[in-house]
């Protein structure tokens, strides 16, 4: 195919069968590509805003599955499925259904406990979501659209600003999202959770 993405700090390259996948054969950049997913995804939060969900539904590996299809499903066809191969980040491959699995028992149990506040709790969520990284791409959109959904729909607080900037562009604010993600990697949610909301 061709395809030359340049990749920014943070994100996962895809595979040359990831590639191969491309559901748009016109594209040839990661511009055009940025575009096409763009539009995707807010399908996919248009799709969100025009339903309710409980808490039941939404921690479970289907929703998480669906989710990521309704925002990628128009450009890539792995689009919901688990990824085939390792990352530079992310479990091993064969722990993904695993580790999503501990994560879902721990959000229920979160949630009918009140372990955390409601932005803690969705913040942690996304954090170890996107640690799982259980797609080939767009691992931290989907987290964070999961974070607004459990905040949203679930809790009924305010979605979310992620410092009101495009995260998947090269900038400061990508550059302190990603520090803010690297303290919770080191059990420090405070950055996260500040940044979520600024």
């Amino acid at each position: 195919m061709g395809l030359d993405f340049r990749y920014i700090a943070g994100q996962t390259p895809l595979d040359e069968d990831e590639k191969e996948s491309l559901l748009i054969p016109d594209i040839a950049t990661r511009g055009e590509l940025d575009e096409f997913e763009q539009q995707n995804i807010e399908n996919a939060i248009q799709w969100t805003m025009s339903r309710s969900f409980k808490a039941e539904s939404v921690f479970k590996e289907d929703f998480i599955r669906l989710l990521h299809k309704k925002m990628y499903g128009d450009v890539w066809s792995w689009a919901g499925e688990f990824r085939k191969t390792n990352k530079n980040i992310g479990t091993q491959l064969w722990q993904i259904s695993t580790e999503l699995k501990y994560l879902l028992d721990d959000a229920k149990f979160w949630h009918e406990n009140n372990t955390y506040s409601p932005d803690e709790m969705a913040i942690r969520f996304k954090h170890r979501l996107v640690e799982i990284h259980c797609f080939p791409n767009g691992n931290g959109r989907h987290s964070r659209l999961m974070a607004d959904i459990i905040i949203e729909k679930i809790y009924k607080q305010p979605v979310f600003s992620w410092g009101t900037s495009n995260l998947t562009a090269d900038g400061a604010a990508r550059a302190a999202y990603l520090k803010a993600v690297k303290a919770a990697d080191l059990g420090e949610y405070a950055f996260l959770l500040a940044f979520a909301r600024m």
